[in-house]
């Protein structure tokens, strides 16, 4: 379930119990010394379709100066729920919605503004609310509730209608991604799916990703993704930060080039505390964002496997690195990892209503679910379909073996996977694109020093089962 490097071996306890189902959309509401606020406007825009929507609302402050702020309003329906929100934290009770301040956008001058937002779902009708309050006091500035019917959820604004695409490689068509809703979404603000490879350890297999291996991975197999796993431990990074945030930058632009999306992927294993990490996380993003922030093709992915820690912990850890990457790049998608291995908690007994009921509070962000397809079966496959109709999911890593990355290619397993994340729009890569004398390899052991990296007696089992995959042709909607 998590990548591991000879000659160590994956620990991930398997099985786990999937708690009781629960909705509970929001968490808690912490008191606040909010002033009272004379004057407001909200606009109130939603993306509606069958049986869920997704509300952006920009609060205007016309009064004094605000330090916290509490929103609220109505549903006109009693059939509309809150799921999921951002930017503020949301609680319902009965029909009566309110949203309270984070610490980063409490404070709202005279004539300033902020933007906040939630996804929901709806039974009977879905009508929008028409009175807001802020702290307590009616909004009687401008009010606007369009509704567009029949498109997917949007949390971050598309772009002014994008030009057809001028090329035929992933990135060409898709351009600059983003979340919307639960779906990781293309320049044209519709949900695709990208499939893909996961490099090994770059201090073990370098001489694998070479121009010659990259382009067989973008023109034989026909790869929208390559996952750039650095390790930090484990002879990685720590050990060199210099050496391998080149590394690292390198193999951007060789995906880049040949028209492939680049997930960089910040491979924390041990200790599974993300925490151990932070400092040098935080130096690590501030440099590859700086450095490729114009690139329409990177993809953050900012801690791969933590174990062993709550999610409260994972939060707090995403919280304090987001803000790092956003300050340089502030429209790339950025994945968390998740509790128990990045399996939403099932390897340690939880499952992802811990994540619903206290997401992380940053934009355009995704969660991500590793899973091993000879050991983790029904019972992970079960909770990754409830979650992903309330969390944007990315399988950032994924085996057709066992968790131990090693053994038979589980065909059967792997089908029932990657079907149901083809039918989810979720996307992922495979561990791995590399020579490694393990199951879960793509190549066979020499390949990478020999130099040819095409043609069918270079391939393993696994490999020619993700090739195979992987070749079908994408969907990748325009209009």
């Amino acid at each position: 379930m998590f990548s591991i490097p000879r000659p160590s071996r994956r620990h991930l306890l398997v099985g786990g119990a999937v708690g009781a189902l629960a909705l509970a959309a929001t968490a808690v509401l912490p008191t606040t010394n909010a002033m009272a606020a004379t004057g407001c406007a909200v606009t109130y825009t939603t993306n509606s379709w069958q049986g869920g929507f997704t509300a952006n609302l920009t609060i205007k402050n016309l009064g004094d100066p605000v330090n916290n702020w509490t929103l609220g309003f109505t549903f006109p329906d009693g059939g509309q729920r809150l799921v999921q929100g951002w930017s503020a934290t949301w609680q319902q009770s009965g029909s009566a919605v309110t949203g309270r301040s984070l610490d980063y956008n409490g404070s709202l001058g005279t004539g300033a503004s902020t933007t906040v937002g939630f996804n929901g779902s709806w039974t009977g009708s879905n009508p929008n609310p028409t009175s807001f309050t802020l702290n307590g006091t009616v909004c009687t500035g401008g009010t606007t509730t369009p509704t567009t019917p029949g498109t997917p959820p949007t949390t971050t604004p598309p772009p002014t209608t994008p030009p057809p695409p001028t090329g035929t490689t992933p990135v060409a068509i898709n351009g600059q991604l983003r979340v919307c809703g639960v779906n990781l979404c293309n320049q044209y603000g519709k949900p695709i799916q990208l499939r893909g490879m996961s490099t090994h350890g770059l201090q073990w297999f370098a001489n694998c990703y070479t121009d010659t291996s990259l382009t067989a991975l973008a023109d034989d197999w026909q790869a929208d993704l390559l996952r750039i796993s650095m390790y930090v431990q484990e002879k990685g990074y720590e050990t060199n930060p210099t050496a391998f945030t080149n590394q690292v930058n390198t193999l951007v632009d060789k995906a880049e080039a040949r028209g492939m999306y680049a997930l960089i992927d910040f491979h924390t294993l041990t200790p599974g505390d993300p925490m151990y990490n932070l400092d040098r996380a935080k130096t690590f993003f501030a440099n590859v964002a700086s450095r490729n922030a114009a690139k329409k093709n990177v993809i953050y992915e900012i801690t791969n496997e933590p174990n062993g820690v709550s999610w409260s912990t994972i939060r707090s850890y995403a919280e304090q690195v987001i803000p790092v990457i956003r300050a340089a790049d502030p429209d790339a998608v950025v994945i968390v990892g998740t509790r128990g291995w990045s399996s939403l908690g099932v390897s340690e007994g939880g499952n992802s209503d811990e994540i619903v009921n206290n997401p992380v509070r940053a934009e355009n962000i995704m969660y991500t679910f590793h899973f091993y397809a000879a050991s983790h079966k029904d019972n992970y496959r079960n909770e990754v379909q409830r979650a992903a109709s309330r969390l944007p999911l990315f399988v950032t890593e994924f085996g057709t073996v066992t968790y131990t990355g090693d053994g038979a290619v589980d065909t059967a397993s792997s089908n029932a996977w990657l079907d149901l994340l083809d039918r989810l729009k979720i996307s992922y890569a495979n561990w791995t694109f590399s020579d490694a004398a393990e199951g879960s390899a793509a190549l066979r052991p020499g390949t990478c020093a020999a130099g040819t990296f095409t043609g069918p007696s270079v391939l393993t089992e696994s490999g020619t089962y993700m090739r195979d995959r992987i070749r079908t042709p994408d969907n990748f909607p325009t209009s």
